[in-house]
């Protein structure tokens, strides 16, 4: 490719509604531009590094076994009233009526329309294991689309679902998938950990959230450095920070603390730690025709709820935040010193792990600037129920018992799920077993944000002069940047020589012929970020040299003319892995 056929569209300054790194730079690098919010035009150097991804992703999925399909990105709403989620799945859903009033919804994904075909096909075990997949545009009408490609409305997504006969044949079909992005990640060049997740809206058993390590991302993710275990913040399992509850050693103590609604603050003026208090927040489950159910969940005075973890507990499925008219009502104090003491009408008390250890506490007395101290459970408290409703911090033991837990931000870029039999019992996706009886098919899906893996591994690659493509989705492998290529007949017969054994050695490689001034031309691929470049100038063939840099290199080296060639295809396909 030479440059003076190809559309390069940087800008010097990013549009102001640019929020983040990746969205920044891939406007400057003219790789998207905005049409409306959440969706973006891919202009042609940004499309070139979309179909790198995509063609590592599709080597990887047939190299699994799975095979390549194109579902329609429009979907009759019946589909997805037979699965249930026409209600569920919420205002992301983007619902249309076509001409005839019936009912559509643009795809945020094909769990619904890939079963509809499962059931319409497959009619014996003999035909299963099958796993289809397809690389297609999806919608999802965020409520507030942000950061560029990392949160946006239409994407580009791999999905792929498939079908066994029983759940061992779906453990093995996502050994598969898990191995294949771990490859895939891997080829892409990211660093990334795989993390067990929480299912979310796409329901099911077990899942795997593929994470891109970047300080700017948007997940918690929680990991031991000495041994495999990572997970996501609210799936990760929070064990009891004290082992055994000690005997009570204070008595029970209504004990003023005017002024201190929050936990820091009561710590602080009785002058003790904060591990010592409690936090108490109250939650409502409605109950129909009747009076609604008010919870209180107790955590250590340091932690935080998980809400993910709490929605799943008995009875809490689709909980709110109590209000204060209510909380006033139950306990009769507005928040700030709330506790399961002397409650004004009975409620559900559920205990942290932790909490449920811990003894000579301190809890709100349900009375305005007043808290009681050395609380303990059996002595002044009945026995509470016991769950994991905490988010897990650094520090905490990891959960497989082989070290501690650490902290960093993660972009998720990859999901796989189990999903068992939540669509074909839903949807009627039956086989015929060996002894010539129905079953459900057992599925799985496992997806893969394009597009989204371009915006991440840019958050993790970059400096202050633009972005720095791992070297298998750079738009262009190397650059050819002449000095005087209009003007000097020896610099562009060398260049034109170099250029044409690239592309014959398989380089993708672009020759800047625009006969720019070389702070342009060096400003422009270093925004751009292509991992080689190589400087031609009247003054270096005299010297029989060129002059080459890669993109995280502090200086340019020389080369030989008659070696270059031959030492740039070797560290591009050193960094490829060739």
């Amino acid at each position: 490719m030479k440059a003076s056929r190809f559309f390069i569209g940087t800008l010097k300054e990013a549009p102001a509604d640019a929020e983040i790194v990746s969205h920044k730079l891939m406007m400057r690098a003219g790789m998207i531009r905005r049409v409306a919010g959440g969706i973006y035009d891919y202009m042609p150097i940004g499309l070139r590094s979309v179909r790198k991804v995509e063609a590592i992703v599709r080597e990887e999925m047939n190299r699994a076994g799975a095979l390549e399909l194109l579902m329609p990105a429009v979907q009759p709403a019946e589909l997805w009233q037979e699965s249930g989620r026409w209600e569920q799945y919420g205002p992301e859903l983007l619902r249309f009526k076509d001409r005839h009033e019936r009912d559509f919804v643009m795809g945020p994904t094909h769990e619904e329309v890939v079963t509809d075909i499962a059931r319409r096909e497959i009619k014996s075990y003999r035909q299963l294991p099958v796993n289809f997949y397809q690389i297609q545009t999806k919608f999802r009408d965020e409520i507030r689309p942000r950061f560029g490609v990392m949160r946006g409305r239409e994407f580009i997504m791999k999905d792929a679902y498939s079908f066994d006969k029983d759940f061992d044949g779906l453990a093995e079909s996502y050994r598969k998938m898990y191995e294949a992005y771990v490859r895939i990640f891997t080829r892409i060049g990211l660093e990334f950990r795989a993390v067990a997740a929480d299912n979310g809206s796409i329901g099911g058993s077990g899942s795997h959230e593929f994470h891109v390590i970047a300080d700017t991302g948007e997940d918690d993710i929680a990991y031991c450095p000495s041994s495999e275990f990572a997970a996501n913040v609210e799936a990760a399992d929070a064990l009891p920070l004290i082992a055994q509850r000690a005997a009570p050693a204070e008595e029970l103590k209504k004990t003023p603390t005017p002024g201190a609604a929050k936990c820091e603050a009561v710590a602080q003026l009785l002058n003790i730690p904060l591990e010592k208090t409690i936090k108490s927040i109250v939650l409502a489950t409605e109950n129909e025709g009747a009076e609604p159910t008010i919870w209180l969940l107790m955590l250590r005075g340091d932690h935080s709820l998980n809400d993910i973890k709490t929605g799943k507990l008995p009875g809490l499925k689709g909980y709110r935040f109590a209000t204060e008219a209510e909380i006033i009502e139950w306990f009769g104090t507005p928040p700030g010193y709330l506790g399961p003491l002397n409650t004004k009408k009975p409620v559900r008390v559920i205990a942290d792990r932790t909490v449920a250890n811990m003894s000579d506490f301190v809890v709100g007395t349900n009375e305005v600037d007043y808290h009681t101290t050395g609380v303990n459970w059996g002595r002044d408290l009945p026995e509470p129920e016991v769950a994991d409703i905490r988010n897990v911090v650094a520090g905490d033991p990891s959960p497989d018992g082989r070290g501690t837990l650490e902290i960093c931000r993660g972009i998720e870029v990859g999901h796989v799920f189990q999903l068992g039999t939540k669509y074909s019992d839903s949807m009627g996706a039956t086989f015929l077993d060996e002894n010539g009886k129905p079953a459900p098919m057992q599925m799985g899906c496992y997806g893969i944000g394009v597009t989204r893996v371009l915006g991440a591994a840019i958050e993790q690659n970059f400096d202050d002069r633009g972005i720095i493509w791992p070297e298998a989705i750079a738009p262009f492998e190397v650059v050819i940047c002449p000095m005087g290529y209009d003007r000097s007949d020896a610099v562009r017969e060398q260049a034109d020589k170099l250029y044409a054994t690239l592309q014959q050695a398989g380089i993708d490689v672009i020759l800047d012929d625009r006969g720019e001034r070389p702070g342009v031309m060096f400003a422009d691929w270093e925004l751009i970020g292509v991992p080689h470049r190589i400087v031609i100038g009247d003054r270096g063939l005299k010297e029989g040299k060129l002059e080459y840099q890669g993109r995280r290199d502090a200086e340019a080296t020389l080369l030989p003319v008659d070696e270059a060639a031959d030492v740039v295809v070797g560290k591009v396909r050193a960094a490829l892995g060739k």
